[in-house]
Order: structure tokens, then sequence, then C-alpha cells
């Protein structure tokens, strides 16, 4: 279990560390119309979710996960995570359920941000 958990701290580490380069490329393009990095980072960390999922699977590889999906994919972005849940409920037939669950992760989560902003502004006031 201490090793699973070193597995995913070390692969968590990089993402992260990969999170930053971007964030940081995108500053230097100068796109200010939309966060591009964020974007940028979403979208091919879920990309490659689904790309090593099937691949770890099919190869026998699974003991990767916690490095690759956990701490590589999950520190880079968790927008991976969250799509392969709901990709995964969609591929059961549990469309109602996808829905709801993007539909409650997405909004519960903007929801809670603003509750967090709204609260610390009120106590550092």
């Amino acid at each position: 279990m201490f090793m699973t958990l070193l597995q995913v701290a070390a692969g968590g580490a990089i993402g992260a560390s990969l999170r930053f380069g971007a964030g940081l490329w995108a500053a230097r393009i100068g796109v200010q119309v939309l966060p591009l990095g964020v974007i940028s980072v979403n979208i091919l960390g879920s990309f490659l979710m689904g790309v090593f999922a099937v691949w770890s699977l099919e190869r026998g590889q699974e003991a990767l996960n916690p490095f690759v999906m956990t701490g590589i994919l999950g520190g880079f972005t968790t927008f991976s995570a969250f799509s392969l849940e709901t990709l995964a409920l969609v591929e059961r037939g549990d469309i109602a359920a996808a829905l709801l669950y993007v539909a409650l992760s997405v909004g519960l989560s903007i929801g809670a941000l603003a509750l967090g902003l709204w609260v610390m502004r009120g106590v550092l006031a």
C-alpha cells in the first residue's frame, strides 16, 4: 500500500509540473479569450486516460494505473478521471446517471468554489 502511495505521489508531481508548464505555454502565446492551458490539459488528459485505460487492460499492465492514471494524469488534470467515470456510466447504459453525474459535478463544483470565495472574502474582510 505504501509503494502504491509513492507511485501516485511521484506521478502526481510529474502531472502537476506538466500542467504548470502548459499554463506557462498558454500565457506565452497570449490567448486571452479562454483559459487555453486548462482546456488543453483537460482535452489531452482525457484522451490519454482513454488510451492508457485500454492499453493497460489489454496488455495486463494494470499495476501501472496508480502511477500513470491516478498520479500523472490525475495531477495533469482531474477532468480525465471525471471523463472516464462519465463514459463508464454511459457504456453501462446508465445515461440518466451519467447526465446527473455531469450536472452535479460541474454545477456543485462551481457552486462550492463560489461559496469558498464568498466565505473567505467575508473572513478576510
